[in-house]
């Protein structure tokens, strides 16, 4: 049996976040939306991409409640994980993308969607690799079975019953509230940005 490396991926893929992360904020602080901010549109865009972002962060703690302390111990396949075989990294997509669009950029929620989508399908293959090494053939039939990341929920199934753990999902809403903040932060950057209080290097749009 292959040996599992989690820690050393974790910490890859935390790094890989938080730069990508850092990224952005600076993209968002220095440009702005091309669409006015007072337009009909970006309203459209802000409330569109607050049901992303609320959707992802529910999503998150959805999954979490099922797969808790059970990674690389015993293989899930119910509830979200039913219906894609990363459920965190996609509801995380959302998430992010929602956090774009909010901002008022379709190119920025594409780029987000898109950067997102790479970092974690990055992930999601070098964690497979452990999963088949643990599960063998069950986790072979699962991945004949269930999509490697857009979910198909045609496919669900769950418990009457789930049991979680409350350290994995105490550490996911701390993430929530991450993803939380971005509606105060973005509203503040909104009218820095209206009242020309920021440097802008060019619109994005």
């Amino acid at each position: 049996m292959a040996t599992v490396q989690k820690p050393f991926q974790q910490k890859n893929r935390i790094t890989l976040l938080w730069l990508f992360a850092a990224s952005v904020m600076i993209v968002m602080i220095l440009c702005r939306p091309a669409i006015s901010e007072r337009s009909p549109v970006h309203d459209l865009f802000e409330v569109s991409g607050l049901l992303l972002v609320l959707t992802g962060v529910f999503g998150r703690l959805w999954s979490i409640l099922y797969i808790g302390n059970k990674k690389n111990v015993s293989l899930v396949t119910t509830g979200p994980y039913s219906v894609t075989r990363n459920p965190l990294y996609f509801f995380s997509t959302i998430a992010v993308t929602g956090a774009g669009l909010f901002y008022g950029s379709i190119a920025l929620a594409v780029a987000l969607c898109a950067g997102s989508c790479i970092v974690f399908y990055y992930t999601a293959k070098r964690e497979e690799n452990d999963l088949r090494s643990l599960f063998g053939a069950r986790y072979g039939l699962y991945a004949e079975t269930v999509p490697f990341f857009w979910p198909d929920f045609r496919l669900f199934k769950s418990e009457k019953e789930v049991t979680f753990s409350t350290r994995p999902l105490a550490r996911t809403f701390r993430d929530a509230i991450f993803f939380v903040m971005l509606y105060p932060a973005l509203e503040l950057l909104e009218y820095l940005h209206v009242n020309e209080l920021t440097v802008t290097l060019f619109h994005l749009p």
